[in-house]
């Protein structure tokens, strides 16, 4: 790792529905920055209203990166995400703005901020044969047989999650290597000064109901629509990393009359309270964090003199 770039970089993490985009959006407005989405939803095009994605007016002359990159058909990677963040922060603070990343994918925070694992790259002939097996036996088959191989992934991937289990197996059984191991070996830590702020209600009732009132207002907005056009112009599978986002894979289930409208409102509230749950999750591990209330009156006059302190 070389010299550390001076010139802070200031993350802004937390739950769905917590406030963040708002934050970083007028945070910008006062220290001259640019906002880069860290969130693996927002990346696709056409995906509007199910991913909450700020609009023209709601960024208000603010330049956004890493929006909009990827069709719902493309996958995109932890690995993409750090080579791109990196590229948009070099070009953000070469012409002398400050560089705000946004966004509640944990993952990509975790592997620009901390470096990225050498894992291999994926074998389609063995991960098609575990996803056969898959299909045969379930997930908790699956999560049972990585126990005995790698009980440290297995102990930190939860036996309904088939996309990671499958990953995990395959990995060793590619290299004979658990992919703890590999998870050990870092590689690509960036060499930025981050200043790492988390925004949440103070109160888990108040974030539940943000994102009760949230989703709703979605299917209002006409989220059924939106999928039902994406369908249009992909060829779309639940599986596919676009449509595992909360909401569109609950769209895709009902429109495939696995349930009723009132059902899709309450599987989607259920799984963003659940994605909501794993990324405080992760934000209670975090070292060096600021914590901010979603409330408070005062978040963005915190968050701007801390980042002109370290500028003094």
């Amino acid at each position: 790792m070389g010299d550390v770039i001076e010139t802070p970089v200031v993350c802004i993490m937390g739950p769905t529905a917590s406030g963040k985009t708002g934050l970083a959006i007028e945070l910008a407005k006062h220290i001259n920055g640019e906002v880069i989405s860290v969130d693996s939803a927002l990346i696709y095009r056409e995906m509007d209203i199910g991913t909450a994605k700020p609009d023209a007016a709601e960024q208000q002359g603010v330049k956004h990166w890493l929006i909009d990159i990827r069709t719902p058909e493309q996958a995109y990677s932890v690995a993409d995400f750090v080579k791109d963040a990196a590229q948009c922060i070099d070009d953000i603070q070469s012409r002398g703005k400050v560089a705000i990343l946004a966004g509640g994918t944990m993952m990509y925070f975790n592997a620009l901020l901390n470096g990225i694992s050498e894992i291999p790259s994926s074998d389609p002939k063995i991960r098609e044969a575990i996803t056969a097996e898959l299909a045969l036996k379930g997930s908790v088959w699956l999560h049972q047989a990585l126990m005995q191989v790698d009980p440290i992934s297995a102990n930190k991937i939860h036996q309904n999650d088939p996309q990671r289990l499958t990953r995990a197996m395959e990995v060793y059984q590619s290299t004979r290597i658990p992919l703890s191991q590999w998870q050990k070996k870092k590689q690509n830590i960036k060499p930025y000064r981050f200043i790492n702020f988390s925004i949440m209600p103070s109160l888990r009732s108040d974030l539940h109901q943000r994102i009760a009132t949230r989703f709703t207002q979605m299917l209002s907005n006409g989220l059924v629509d939106e999928v039902k056009q994406l369908q249009q112009s992909y060829t779309l599978t639940p599986d596919m990393p676009s449509m595992r986002s909360v909401g569109y894979r609950q769209t895709l289930q009902y429109l495939s009359g696995e349930y009723d409208l009132k059902d899709l409102e309450e599987r989607g509230i259920i799984a963003t309270r659940q994605l909501a749950k794993r990324q405080i999750t992760w934000l209670r591990g975090w070292e060096n964090i600021f914590e901010l209330d979603t409330h408070a009156p005062d978040n963005l006059d915190i968050v701007v003199q801390k980042v002109c302190a370290i500028n003094r």
